[in-house]
Parts: structure tokens; sequence; C-alpha cells
């Protein structure tokens, strides 16, 4: 599929039509300033709050916006979905809000708070392997046996339409916006604020962020096609998984939309958790933590007008902030 399709497939009408739909579940989220990190950078730095939707992360939109479009029909035999945690808990949310039966598919390297919040969501859960690719199999399956439907985690009109109502707030509220940061896995995220934000204003730059681990649609970039990769451990566990061998949308979207890539240390990471608990007093997983980590390492290119960062999720093990905050000073 070529880019001039790709835009056939995916217009900023449909981030227009998916805010009118998902407004009767999804809140618009705060956009706040950090003036410490303002003052760091030298630019007003501007923190847009995903973490505060009640699911913990930014995944209930572009959930949200596909099963609203689903037939009563479809919405009668349920739906199905495969995730490292986020987007399962966004669908078991919006299916549970709706009265639809949801299977999760997680692979055993899920962190514990999410799977303890998939169960109180009301979600079925299938563990299934080392990766989320397994899972995606096992999902699929479901589809066959039982007839639901699949709630792509990322590569789905719907989806990426979802996700690009962030963008939709950031330009009502920041008319000086000249970069916005945000977490890279499959794309979605990237694809919708990406086609957004560009629609309106060709020169606001996206720079994508990921963990140097396993960092799936980095390494397709660099090899110009999907690329299947071992997971590892990372504090950034929501950005593993792969893009899917027979991408359609992402992959294509964040060649065409994204202007930069910055890979960050496990390091880093953990520093700009505990440097936000400290100077914000604020919890985000490691995969939000990469775009702070970004502008604390000043790795985000100096220019004049306003930065956005995508502060994507909050959905953390508690044992992994109490070893954060053991191992890392705050007097910096």
């Amino acid at each position: 599929m070529t880019s001039t399709e790709m835009k056939k497939d995916i217009k900023i009408r449909d981030v227009w039509e998916a805010r009118k739909r998902i407004g009767q579940i999804i809140n618009r989220t705060p956009l706040i300033q950090s003036t410490i990190l303002s003052e760091k950078l030298g630019r007003n730095v501007y923190l847009k709050l995903e973490n505060v939707h009640e699911v913990g992360s930014f995944k209930v939109r572009g959930a949200a916006n596909k099963i609203l479009s689903l037939s009563l029909e479809e919405r009668k035999n349920g739906v199905a979905t495969y995730s490292t945690g986020n987007h399962g808990m966004a669908v078991a949310f919006v299916a549970n809000k709706l009265g639809i039966d949801a299977v999760v598919c997680i692979s055993n390297r899920v962190p514990k708070a999410k799977v303890d919040s998939l169960k109180r969501l009301g979600a079925q859960i299938e563990i299934v392997g080392d990766s989320q690719d397994e899972a995606g199999v096992r999902c699929y399956e479901l589809e066959y046996e039982k007839g639901v439907t699949v709630i792509e985690p990322f590569d789905d009109p719907h989806v990426i339409a979802g996700q690009g109502t962030i963008g939709l707030e950031l330009l009502e509220e920041l008319p000086y916006l000249k970069d916005v940061i945000v977490p890279l896995s499959g794309g979605g995220l990237l694809s919708g604020i990406g086609m957004t934000l560009k629609s309106n204003d060709r020169d606001i730059r996206v720079t994508g962020v990921s963990m140097e681990r396993s960092a799936v649609m980095f390494e397709s970039l660099k090899t110009g096609k999907p690329i299947m990769l071992e997971e590892s451990e990372t504090l950034a566990d929501s950005l593993l998984g792969g893009i899917g061998l027979e991408n359609q949308y992402t992959f294509q979207m964040v060649q065409q939309y994204m202007d930069d890539i910055v890979l960050l240390s496990e390091e880093e990471i953990a520093y700009s958790m505990a440097f936000m608990m400290d100077k914000h007093r604020m919890i985000m997983e490691g995969a939000a933590a990469t775009g702070i980590a970004a502008v604390l390492g000043s790795k985000i290119p100096h220019q004049e007008g306003d930065i956005a960062v995508i502060i994507s999720g909050q959905n953390v093990d508690l044992s992994v902030l109490l070893t954060i905050i053991q191992n890392y000073g705050f007097e910096n």
C-alpha cells in the first residue's frame, strides 16, 4: 500500500468523527506547563496528561473509537484483543461500559499491576507465550473459533483516529506549538497525532521516543520493512511488541509523519521516572518517561516555540517504583 493510498484511508475528518464518537466515554485530558523542564530546556514545555484516564493510559481513546464503531451484531458476538497491558485494559474498560464480552490475550511478560487491573475490569484473560506476537496468534484463533471481533492495538484506522484526538486538543490549546514528543511502539499513537498535527501545520516537528531494548519500529524503519525482534526486559514494557509483518497502516504513517526518533537507555528512563515523582509528584510508567528523558537529556533540537510531551500512561508496578526511589537521589 502506498503513502497516497494511506492518506485516502485515514483522514483528518476521521479524527473529528472519532472525537464526536468517543465523547460519551472519554474526557479531554489536562495540559500543564512544567516550569522546571521549561527552565532546563529554555523553552515552554507542556505535559499532555494521558495518564489521568480512568484506565491510566491514552489507549482508551483508540479502543473506544473502534468498539463504538461496531455493529450491534458485532457487539453481541464480543471482542478480543492482544496487548502488553494498556490496550487490553482500555478494551476491557470500554467493553465493560457497553456490556460487551471481552477476552484479552497477554504474554507472561505483562506486569502484575496490569494483570490485576484487567481482572478488576472484568475481562477474560488468556496468558500465552513470551511476547505480544504470540498472544496475537491466540487472539485470531478466538476470532476463528468464536466469531469475536479483534480490536487491534495500533494498526487499525479507528484506533489511529482515536489516538489522533490528542492532536486536536494540542492544536486548540497551544497556538505556538513547534515540537511534540510521542512514545513510539506499534505507531498508532504517533500516526494519529502526527497526521492530525501535520494536516494543520507541516512545520510542527514530531519526534518518536523509545527504549534502546527491542525497539521494533526503530529497527523496522532502519531495515525498510516490518521485522520481528525478541522482546527484552525493559522499564518501558508498554513499548514492547511487534508491529506486525503484514502492517497496513502505522509503519508507513510513521515513515511519513515522524521527523526524528530518539532511543533512551534504561538508566535514563529510570532517572526520569524518579525525577517526575520528585519534581511533579507524578507517577508514570517507563514508556511515558521516555519523553521526559529526551527533554532532560537535551535530545530535542533547540528552537523557538512550545514543546509538548505526551505522558502516555501511569500503569507501573509498585515494586518498580520502590526500586527506582531507592536507587536514585533527587538532589539534581
